[in-house]
Formats: C-alpha cells, sequence, structure tokens
C-alpha cells in the first residue's frame, strides 16, 4: 500500500525543470501578444479589459502563486478563442475581446514574474530580456501567421482562433506541470480577501520607483514608436513602393522585433542604466531615417531607421526592466511587472488611435511627421531629465 501512494506522489511531481518552465512562461507571452494581433475590429476593447486586469489583478500571483493564477488565464484565454472562433457578429466579437483583454492582463504579469523564477543563475539578465523582447516578438509574429492564414487558409478569420486556442489548452496544462516558486498567502481564496486584492491600484516595489523615475519616458517613448511601426508601417510601406509585395508591410514591424532582440541580447551584460538610457538616445536617428523614408523614396531607408529603432526598443526595454525587477522582492515582482505593462499599453495604443484620426483628417505623411516629432521630442526630454538624476537611479 505504501509503495502505490509513493508512486502516485511520484506521479504527481512536476515533470518540468527549470529550464523548461522558462521556455513554457516565455511561449506564453508570445502566444498571448501573438492572440491580440489576430483581426478583428474591436481591438479597442481589448485594450481596455488588459488594462482594467492589469490594474486590478495584475499583483494577484504574488498572493495565490504564479501557477493556479497563469493556468486559469490561459484556460480563459481559450475560451475567449473559442468565443471569438464562434461569433457571428460584433456583440460576440466584443465579448470575446473582452475576456481576451482580462485573461491576457493577468496572464502576462503572472508569466513575467515567474521567468524570473525560473531565470538560470548562470544567464543572469536572461528573463529580463524575455519580459522586454516575447511581448513585442509576439506581436510581430501574430502579425505574420495572420497575413498567411489570410492568404492561404480555410476561413482564416476562424482557424487562427482555432490554432491559437489549442495552444492555450497544451499551456495551461504544461504550468500544471512546473513547480510553483511563488510564496502563497494563506486565506487569500477568500471572497473577502480576494475582493481586497481586486481594488484598482498601481503596485510599485519602493525599491524600484527610482529605476522608474528615470525609464519612463524611454519606456513611452519606445512604446509609442513600436505602435507607430504596427499601425502605421505598412502603409508607409505601400506609400514608398505601392507595387512592392503585399507583405513588405508586414515585414517593417518584423524588423522591429528581430533588432529589439539582437540588441537586447547584446546588452544583457552591461549596466542596466547605460543599455536604457542608450536605447533611448537610439530612438531618435531610428525615427528621424523613417520620417525621411517617404521624402527619399526609399524603402531602404525605412528598414534601416526601423532596425535603428528596434535597436532602442530593444535597449530601452530590457534596461528599464533590469531596473524595475531586480530591486523588487519576489512579493512584489507581479505588481511592479503590470504597472510596467500598463504604462506599455498605454503609450502603445493611445498614440495609435491618435495617429489615426489624424491620418484621416490630414493624410499619412502629416500623421507620420507629427507622430515622429512627438517621439523625438519625448526621447530628448528624457534623456535631458535622466542627466540630472542621482546616477544610483
Amino acid at each position: 500500500m505504501a509503495s502505490v501512494t509513493a508512486l502516485r506522489s511520484r506521479r504527481r511531481l512536476p515533470v518540468l525543470g527549470r529550464r523548461g518552465a522558462f521556455r513554457l512562461h516565455a511561449s506564453a507571452l508570445v502566444a498571448l501578444l501573438a492572440a491580440s494581433s489576430a483581426p478583428t475590429p474591436v481591438f479597442s476593447a481589448y485594450v481596455l479589459a488588459l488594462l482594467v486586469a492589469l490594474l486590478t489583478a495584475g499583483t494577484l500571483s504574488d498572493h495565490l502563486g504564479w501557477r493556479p493564477v497563469l493556468a486559469g488565464a490561459l484556460l480563459a484565454e481559450a475560451v475567449a478563442m473559442a468565443v471569438s472562433a464562434a461569433a457571428q457578429g460584433v456583440p460576440e466579437l466584443i465579448a470575446g475581446r473582452i475576456l481576451q483583454g482580462l485573461a491576457t492582463g493577468v496572464a502576462t504579469s503572472a508569466a513575467g514574474a515567474a521567468l524570473l523564477d525560473f531565470e538560470a543563475p548562470d544567464r543572469p539578465g536572461r528573463a529580463a530580456v524575455a519580459n522586454g523582447i516575447m511581448p513585442v516578438a509576439g506581436m510581430a509574429l501574430g502579425v505574420l501567421a495572420s497575413t498567411a492564414l489570410v492568404q492561404y487558409a480555410p476561413a482564416p478569420t476562424r482557424t487562427v482562433y482555432l490554432l491559437l486556442l489549442v495552444l492555450f489548452i497544451a499551456q495551461a496544462a504544461a504550468v500544471r506541470l512546473t513547480p510553483e516558486t511563488a510564496r502563497t498567502e494563506s486565506g487569500t481564496w477568500r471572497p473577502v480577501r480576494l475582493l481586497h486584492l481586486l481594488r484598482p491600484t498601481i503596485t510599485v516595489a519602493p525599491a524600484s520607483r527610482p529605476g522608474l523615475a528615470l525609464a519612463a519616458p524611454g519606456i513611452v517613448a519606445a512604446w509609442a514608436l513600436g505602435g507607430f511601426y504596427s499601425s502605421l508601417g505598412p502603409s508607409l510601406a505601400r506609400l514608398i513602393a505601392p507595387h512592392a509585395a503585399h507583405a513588405t508591410g508586414g515585414l517593417v514591424f518584423f524588423t522591429l522585433t528581430a533588432a529589439a532582440g539582437l540588441a537586447g541580447h547584446a546588452a544583457r551584460a552591461l549596466p542596466a542604466r547605460t543599455v536604457s538610457l542608450a536605447g533611448a538616445a537610439l530612438l531618435i536617428p531610428g525615427a528621424l531615417l523613417t520620417l525621411a523614408a517617404p521624402h527619399l523614396h526609399s524603402l531602404l531607408a525605412l528598414f534601416a531607421g526601423t532596425a535603428l529603432a528596434g535597436a532602442g526598443f530593444g535597449g530601452v526595454t530590457q534596461g528599464a526592466l533590469r531596473l524595475l525587477l531586480r530591486p523588487a522582492a519576489p512579493g512584489e515582482r507581479a505588481g511592479t511587472l503590470a504597472t510596467y505593462y500598463a504604462l506599455s499599453y498605454l503609450a502603445m495604443s493611445i498614440p495609435v488611435v491618435l495617429a489615426g484620426l489624424l491620418t484621416n483628417l490630414y493624410g499619412l505623411q502629416t500623421s507620420v511627421a507629427l507622430y515622429g516629432a512627438t517621439v523625438v521630442a519625448l526621447t530628448l526630454t528624457g534623456l535631458i531629465r535622466a542627466a540630472h538624476l542621482p546616477h544610483k537611479a
């Protein structure tokens, strides 16, 4: 009898080691943001729900443990994919997008915090690189995959959701095979305690606040520029080269994320402050070269500017996350990450909406010029401000 009990206990043990768990949570970030790029006319519903989740449930995994929170959020994401796949009209699409936004907001902070726990001791900084690059890589992958599915798959607007549904269910099951590393608090599952935890709040670890003060302008500028390339990049490519291949527009955002990943990896051993400020400085020539591309009628200038901006994006995000997450205690990481993501998504979505309005009113070139000039001004302001902050920030 004792041997049967021992066998059952062994079967219940997690089977994914540190490396496998790290890869799983990195893949979850990619999948969550790839799903956000699925084609739909109700993206604003997703963004609003995402921000609500980050501000209310972003700290749940600090109290309940990241494993149940992430597994539940991934299953909710799968349900959202099912709702979107079966949608017959706009109300169903809105419902699916709202559920998706809520699930993504909960899952991204939990998965990002778990990455820090599973980071290999001999590869410091890898979790910060993954937290900075994987979301943007996911969005780029989602754009490319959606474009390919639209061209080659049957019922593409449903196929993409069904594929993601299967992926999220598999990831939720895999999460249950990883060890829980977060310290959970007793009594947190009681309704009164849960309601208390779900109050809207902005949480930043006290030790991380100087880093946020230093990096915030760069974070806003980098993610605003990321929103520019994801939304207006394809239109800008068509304006410069109307007869270029359809995939050229999608390659603009892909170039941004590839450059960001390479820059983040290359700078992982440098001081976080240096990486963050150098990345912000690279945003300026990247934005200016991109602005010049339509006047030069040059796709080469567009992609060169995008690559420079991507390198800046990678430096800003990796440096900022190291400044924020390294000083934070384990029980403060998810909340700090939720605040970072909330700031990032606001910086990405609000300028895109305004740029769309400006494009309709004044045309694409005027919108691009105003967008780029705003990013450059914000970046310069942040760099000047950083020069007057204490170096220990």
